[in-house]
């Protein structure tokens, strides 16, 4: 029997190593720049077209290499970072030519120029699919220069699961940021298609993360510092009012590592309890500095999953940084059960003398008079007046119902009243309306998206109100991103929106149906609904818009309503053509029947 064990071709391994490094655009990005930021470079600018499946370019201004080194870095097992195996659990360094070159020039058309300071020429490497194609000395700037090109053109089903250019891009950008925060120091810049998405200067992480977010993030950031023999964690969280339902704006890094880890972040999360809704998540900017040797970063081929030494404690640590950290700014509510209030005494100014505590008496009481026949009449007038207004308030309508009042004017009649009385608003979420056969139970939020989703689909836009006073709409690149895909269908749906320099749009017009609700708001929220939904917008049906938009205009819960409001919110409802359920499937209205209720009341 012949022998059937065989070494496999260098290409092929080289190819089999690289779809554990390179699984999209995005993972050579990260691995490029990481290598940049290693070679000591102050400057960096990342080049982006076809969302990276046409080129990726890194140029840096670090410490370049060597010819030598340069053609060993493009080799298997090459590195420049580690000597023994001991090395393997004291890492600093984010992998200065390790196996993420070789992986990279694998699969797609690579090119890299190079040059040391104190060298008059660099050199000049071209491979494609692992061949080597030429190598030869050349004039370029000191630093490095990569070119990436045609990423997996030696593998197209490979590039056939890519995604589209808007959701490779975001992943671009996302690493492009978590690089970018951890590295205040090093000034960095991205541009995709020519056009310039970052230019972040040389900064504090502090003002890093404003240049990142926008200005309107300086007065969100609370400062967190903690140090201990165990871990030293410093950075920011953002205050719990301005909590998003996405986690999009949550970085955790440690040793200048962007990590992800799910038990820290319950942690985060842990120290925000019950200053934040459940089904919002805080923004935060933590990094932690832990000795190398307790921390095992070579369990995920990324190194975005770290295992932990003293996990538990950490956790322990993190959340009562965060915790203290809320409550040291006043934001956690906070009680001193030790303060004694006896010392509350307020300082007394100068000149000033202490003033004795008076009592005053009324000479002529006598709660054991009789009332005088004369004034009888009177008083037990007054008593009675006074006892009508009591009873008054002991059976006045809770606040949990809000019932029609009387009207006497003439726009009402008396069968309208009697239609509108029945409904009442119950915790200002729903609506109770009686029926012949019982009543029914109408979530007031859930009926008016589902109101906003028909007239939608049936009018297709809505009129458009110009503002008096234009709102100023600032973004992240990625909600940029989002807006741009949906502008057509926004302005459609009766938003007068346009650009008005980068990240920054200028709102002059909103639907009629918004009344008072601000517009920006109501955008913010539908962008914060794509991105929760991970809608994959290039494929998106109208449909979908049409929900967005119909969450973020709809009345919320906890929103009063007038009797009015009540009555035409439950006709338009019913005036729909499914009044029952929204196309997720979530329940509006609940019936209740007599025979349910008599059974609650029946003997036992």
């Amino acid at each position: 029997m012949p022998d059937i064990v065989h070494l496999l071709p260098d290409a092929v391994a080289n190819q089999i190593a690289a779809g554990e490094v390179v699984q999209r655009p995005a993972s050579a990005v990260k691995e490029l720049l990481e290598n940049a930021i290693d070679a000591k470079a102050s400057k960096i600018h990342l080049i982006v077209k076809n969302a990276g499946k046409s080129l990726l370019q890194v140029i840096d201004n670090g410490i370049g290499m060597t010819e030598t080194d340069a053609r060993l870095a493009l080799e298997r097992h090459a590195t420049s970072k580690i000597e023994k195996v001991e090395d393997l659990f004291s890492l600093n360094t984010m992998g200065f030519r390790g196996e993420a070159l070789p992986s990279i020039a694998a699969v797609s058309q690579f090119e890299l120029k190079t040059k040391t300071p104190n060298s008059e020429l660099g050199s000049q490497i071209i491979v494609e699919g692992s061949k080597l194609k030429s190598q030869e000395a050349c004039q370029c700037q000191e630093g490095s220069n990569i070119y990436v090109k045609n990423l997996f053109f030696n593998i197209p089903a490979r590039r056939n699961f890519l995604k589209s250019n808007t959701v490779e891009l975001k992943h671009i950008v996302e690493e492009f940021l978590r690089i970018a925060l951890i590295h205040p120091e090093v000034a960095m810049r991205m541009t995709n298609e020519s056009n310039e998405v970052y230019n972040l200067p040389k900064a504090v992480f502090r003002q890093r993360i404003i240049h990142v977010f926008g200005k309107k993030y300086d007065e969100r950031l609370v400062p967190v510092n903690e140090e201990t023999d165990i871990v030293k964690v410093s950075g920011f969280v953002g205050k719990p009012e301005y909590a998003r339902k996405t986690r999009g704006e949550q970085f955790l890094f440690v040793n200048n590592r962007f990590i992800k880890s799910a038990y820290l972040n319950h942690a985060i999360a842990m120290a925000f309890e019950e200053l934040i809704s459940k089904d919002h998540y805080p923004s935060y900017f933590l990094q932690m500095e832990i000795d190398p040797e307790k921390i095992d970063i070579n369990i995920h081929p990324t190194k975005t999953e770290i295992k932990f030494e003293e996990e538990r404690a950490i956790y322990a640590i993190i959340r009562t940084a965060v915790r203290e950290a809320l409550g040291k700014y006043n934001i956690a509510p906070s009680l001193d059960f030790d303060q004694d209030n006896n010392l509350n005494v307020p300082i007394l100014k100068k000149g000033e003398a202490i003033k004795i505590p008076t009592i005053q008496v009324d000479p002529e009481f006598n709660p054991f008079e009789k009332e005088r026949q004369s004034n009888g009449s009177r008083d037990i007038t007054h008593k009675k007046d006074n006892l009508i207004k009591d009873w008054d308030k002991l059976f006045q309508t809770p606040d949990i119902y809000q019932q029609a009042e009387l009207q006497s004017d003439d726009e009402t009649s008396s069968n309208d009243f009697s239609e509108v009385y029945q409904c009442m608003q119950l915790h200002n979420k729903y609506i109770i309306s009686p029926i012949k056969s019982g009543f029914i139970l109408v979530d007031q939020h859930a009926a008016h998206q589902r109101v906003l989703i028909d007239q939608f689909q049936t009018n297709g836009q809505f009129a458009t109100q110009q503002l008096l006073m234009p709102e100023e709409l600032e973004l992240s690149v990625e909600d940029c991103m989002i807006l741009e895909e949906v502008m057509e269908e926004i302005k459609v749906i009766g938003f007068d929106i346009r650009p008005f320099g980068k990240g920054h749009y200028i709102i002059d017009g909103k639907p009629t149906v918004l009344k008072d609700k601000s517009s920006k708001k109501v955008i913010e929220e539908l962008l914060e609904d794509f991105k929760n939904q991970s809608l994959n917008l290039k494929n998106r049906q109208t449909i979908d818009l049409h929900q967005s938009l119909a969450r973020s205009m709809s009345i919320r819960s906890g929103q009063r309503l007038s009797p009015k409001e009540m009555k035409h919110l439950i006709d338009e409802l019913f005036a729909c053509e499914m009044p029952y359920a929204l196309p997720n499937g979530r329940t509006i209205v609940v019936t209740y029947s007599l025979d349910d209720l008599n059974k609650q009341f029946k003997k036992r």
